[in-house]
């Protein structure tokens, strides 16, 4: 009875102790930055010129990406799922690559590849101007479909195919079982969808930063308030607008995540093999594969270039450059956050869910509400948020507040991962043990750890690969000492050092491919090991 008082006693702990991880790391800081609005003109910010017309820009850009990028992902997600087209590994392989590198990165490709000296403008004598509104929306198309790809291809490969078979028998025409059968199904997934990518594109600021021109958005405006102007107060007002847009993404998010797990499949798609289908669904990747490509070839070509676009001679100074001007030193700063934050991030996730999924209490249900919160808080206002509240306190300047944020931008996917996971192994397994007189502790070491080791490696590649790519939750905080590798790419981009800008993304994208790959080959060695 002692020994399961002492359990009951550290379980409450642990609880309460996560509990007051997440309000001092989350809450807090998000108090401290509403709280600093008191001091400003809220009215009069909202009411100017300036404000307006960047909200207004915002709103375009994202509902033209949306409907853009909803669409051209769901098509990309139907055809890897449901047709039989060749080569599925390299074009998901393809797919993935603009997730391993900064959103900003997108902009300066896009640059290279259709600005005033852009390759292809030069190659086929292109008119037009790539800069602004159109530049930021195929910028943040390329940035946001790749995600939604993921989405849809999630929820397209969990369709049961026995309703339209039962449809088919019936003699029910193709248009009347899409209306029945397809959009209910895709009701609620298609919405998520449509409130994320929504989110993502007024959220980010990476693209339009680098090819909006004089086209301003909100992301954009707080960024230039707070680093330019130091003007924390109307930063912190664009901030809490820019958690409307998030938060009901989130909000819709919650609502509608149930389905994806009540999803059972008695009968899977067969996969078309028509010549039509395979020549559209192959036309249509290929496309779209190789304009994501374009932009990654270019910054291998150019950053062996001497000056572009007047002396393409091949040369290695770009590389010692980058070297030169602290490049390595920030790819220390980069890989030591990336690293801590996968492995801290990882461990924390872990914990958290483990207590909010098998452990059923008061303090789970906020434990759970805590942990999912950090969906709706964009990069930026959480980077905002964490200046006013830490810059009085000894982690402010560290490489320590850089992986605190990094690990709360991206908590709640990697913590919903492992929740599902707990969620399914059965539940009375630490009751047993107990009654049996083996610890929770052994339990969770021997019948539970061993079933969440792959999910662990999952969710350690996904903190690191966003911690890598991520400039908006550090912009704010790094300094010259402790700067990721990744701010320097708007660094080198304001110098005009594009050939040093270019060498940094591909930089970016080996090291996230180097680790994306050794955990696919470490989870397939363990498969092997438990099959043998």
């Amino acid at each position: 009875m002692k020994g399961k008082k002492r359990g009951a006693d550290f379980s409450v702990c642990l609880k309460i102790l996560l509990a007051a991880f997440f309000v001092v790391s989350v809450l807090l800081p998000l108090i401290a930055m509403l709280v600093n609005m008191g001091s400003t003109d809220v009215m009069k910010i909202v009411g100017g010129a300036k404000f307006q017309k960047a909200c207004l820009n915002s709103v375009k850009v994202g509902a033209v990406t949306t409907l853009i990028s909803v669409p051209l992902a769901y098509f990309l997600a139907w055809s890897v799922t449901r047709t039989a087209m060749p080569c599925k590994g390299l074009f998901m392989i393809l797919f993935a690559l603009p997730m391993m590198i900064p959103s900003i990165s997108q902009g300066t490709g896009l640059i290279l590849l259709f600005g005033a000296n852009g390759l292809l403008t030069r190659l086929l004598h292109l008119q037009g101007n790539i800069y602004g509104f159109h530049g930021i929306v195929i910028g943040e198309t390329m940035y946001v479909a790749p995600v939604l790809f993921l989405m849809f291809s999630d929820v397209l490969t969990y369709e049961d195919y026995v309703p339209y078979e039962a449809a088919q028998v019936l003699g029910i025409p193709r248009l009347r079982r899409f209306t029945s059968i397809t959009l209910p199904f895709l009701w609620k997934p298609l919405i998520s969808a449509v409130f994320t990518a929504f989110s993502l594109t007024v959220t980010d600021y990476g693209v339009p930063l680098t090819i909006g021109g004089k086209l301003k958005t909100l992301p954009v405006l707080m960024y230039e308030d707070v680093i330019g102007l130091l003007d924390f107060g109307k930063g912190s007002v664009i901030g809490a607008v820019l958690l409307i847009p998030a938060v009901i993404a989130f909000l819709v998010d919650l609502l509608t995540r149930e389905q994806s797990k009540s999803a059972f499949v008695s009968k899977a798609f067969e996969q078309k093999k028509d010549r039509g289908s395979l020549a559209l669904a192959t036309a249509g990747c290929t496309v779209f594969g190789v304009f994501v490509f374009l932009p990654i070839a270019m910054f291998c070509a150019l950053m062996v270039m001497k000056n572009y676009p007047i002396d393409l001679s091949l040369t290695t100074d770009n590389i010692t450059k980058t070297f030169t001007m602290s490049g390595g030193e920030y790819l220390r700063n980069s890989l030591v956050i990336a690293l801590a934050t996968g492995l801290l991030g990882a461990l924390i996730g872990f914990l958290t869910a483990y207590c909010s999924a098998r452990m059923s209490s008061v303090t789970s249900r906020l434990l759970h509400l805590l942990s999912i919160t950090t969906m709706a808080i964009p990069g930026l206002v959480l980077g905002l948020s964490y200046v006013l509240f830490y810059k009085s306190t000894f982690m402010y300047g560290t490489l320590a507040i850089l992986i605190l944020v990094n690990m709360m931008h991206f908590f709640a996917s990697p913590y919903l991962m492992f929740y599902n996971v707990l969620g399914k192994l059965n539940e009375n397994l630490e009751a047993v043990g107990l009654t049996l007189g083996v610890s929770r502790a052994r339990i969770v070491r021997d019948v539970i750890w061993p079933q969440c080791i792959g999910t662990f490696l999952e969710v350690f590649a996904y903190f690191f690969v966003n911690a890598m790519i991520t400039i908006s939750a550090v912009s704010f905080l790094a300094n010259s000492v402790t700067r990721p590798i990744a701010l320097l790419i708007p660094q080198y981009e304001a110098q005009s050092f594009l050939e040093c800008s270019a060498f940094v993304s591909i930089l970016i994208l080996v090291s996230n491919l180097l680790v994306k790959g050794g955990v696919y080959l470490l989870r397939r060695f363990l498969s092997r090991r438990e099959i043998v």
